[in-house]
């Protein structure tokens, strides 16, 4: 799904677009800057997309038990003077 947020005034406004209309999606958010140049009240013009696809909750969670984390990288020397 992709949902175009903007302001009108001092009004929020929302637009909901299937997730196969990113095209469609664009070309809304396009015609809005458009009215925005020619002077319209709108602004804070954004795209948001959610991937239903998506296999796990977005955010940090902690590591499964079994999880062993190695740095790869040498430490750093310490600072010559």
């Amino acid at each position: 799904m992709h949902r175009v947020y903007w302001m009108e005034g001092s009004t929020p406004r929302t637009e909901t677009f299937g997730a196969d209309a990113l095209a469609a999606a664009l070309a809304f958010a396009e015609s809005l800057r458009r009215r925005r140049r020619h002077g319209e009240p709108v602004s804070f013009v954004t795209i948001a997309s959610e991937d239903s696809a998506q296999v796990g909750e977005p955010g940090v969670a902690d590591p499964d038990p079994g999880y062993d984390w190695v740095k790869r990288r040498p430490r750093p020397l310490g600072r010559s003077t």
